[in-house]
C-alpha cells in the first residue's frame, strides 16, 4: 500500500513539474503584437538601466517560418539579421569580423515578422537614393497598397545600391555604465559599395526608443525629421550583415511589401 502511495506521489509530482516546464518555456518571452510585426523588449532600456542585457535567446524562435527579425546581440556583440528564418549574426572579432548562422544568441531587443505573403515587386524610381527619400517612398507605398501605416509593418529591398554605411555593435564600453555617447561609440562601422543586398526593414512612427531610433546618423537632429525605419542588411554573397545607417541607392533597386 506505502509503494503503491508513493507511485502516485512521484507520478504527481512528475506531472506538476512537467507543467511548470511547459509553463516556464511558454512564458520564456513576453512578445506584444502589433499591426504585422511583433517585438520584445526597448533600445530606450538600455540607457534606463545601463545595460545591454538579454531579454530574448535567439532559439526561442526556432522553427518559425517565414521569419524577417532584426536587433542588436546582447552585450552589444554584434547584429542580429534573419532572412527568411536564416540567422546571420554578426560579430566583430579583431580587426575583422564574423558572420554566424546560428540561433545561439541573445538579444538586447528584437523586432519581427512571420510574413508568408509578400507582395509583387515595385520598382524603386532613381529619384529615390537618400536614405529620407527611402523612408517617404515606403510609407508612400504602403497606404498606396491599403497597409495600416499607424501600425508597425515590414517591407523588404533588394538591388545594388550606390553605396551602404552600415556599422556592427562591439562593445567599448570598458565596464562603463552604457549612456548615449558610450553606445555611440561602440559601433564598428562598414562602407559597402555597389555589392548586391537583401534589406529587411520595419517602419513605425510610434516605436521611437522601442525598435525604431529617434534619429539615424542620415536624419540629422536639427531637420525636424523623425526616423521612421530600422534597417538591415544582408549581401548576396554573404559575407556583409549588420544595421545601415546611411545609403545611397541609383537606379534598379525594387520593394516588397506584405500582401493582404
Amino acid at each position: 500500500m506505502e509503494q503503491k502511495k508513493g507511485r502516485q506521489v512521484n507520478k504527481s509530482m512528475l506531472i506538476a513539474c512537467c507543467l511548470a516546464v511547459a509553463a516556464s518555456a511558454a512564458l520564456a518571452f513576453a512578445a506584444t503584437k502589433e499591426g504585422m510585426v511583433e517585438y520584445v523588449g526597448a533600445q530606450k532600456n538600455i540607457f534606463a538601466t545601463g545595460k545591454a542585457e538579454r531579454i530574448i535567446h535567439l532559439s526561442e524562435l526556432a522553427g518559425k517560418k517565414n521569419l524577417f527579425a532584426i536587433g542588436p546581440v546582447e552585450g552589444l556583440d554584434g547584429e542580429i539579421t534573419i532572412y527568411d528564418s536564416k540567422p546571420h549574426i554578426s560579430q566583430v572579432r579583431g580587426e575583422d569580423y564574423h558572420v554566424d548562422h546560428s540561433l545561439n544568441h541573445g538579444a538586447i531587443f528584437l523586432v519581427w515578422s512571420d510574413q508568408e505573403k509578400w507582395g509583387n515587386e515595385i520598382a524603386v524610381p532613381e529619384t529615390v537614393r537618400s536614405y529620407p527619400d527611402l523612408q517617404n517612398f515606403v510609407v508612400d507605398q504602403a497606404k498606396a497598397a491599403g497597409i495600416d501605416t499607424g501600425k508597425p509593418f515590414p517591407f523588404r529591398l533588394s538591388g545594388t545600391p550606390i553605396s551602404i554605411n552600415w556599422h556592427i555593435n562591439v562593445n567599448r564600453t570598458e565596464g562603463q555604465t552604457i549612456t548615449k555617447p558610450v553606445f555611440a561609440k561602440s559601433k564598428a562601422a562598414y562602407l559597402l559599395k555597389n555589392e548586391p543586398v537583401e534589406i529587411i526593414g520595419f517602419y513605425s512612427e510610434n516605436h521611437h526608443g522601442v525598435f525604431i531610433s529617434q534619429y539615424a546618423p542620415a536624419i540629422p537632429p536639427d531637420s525636424g525629421k523623425n526616423n521612421a525605419i530600422h534597417i538591415h542588411l544582408v549581401s548576396k554573397n554573404g559575407k556583409a550583415t549588420g544595421h545601415i545607417d546611411d545609403l545611397s541607392l541609383g537606379g534598379g533597386m525594387s520593394l516588397r511589401l506584405p500582401a493582404a
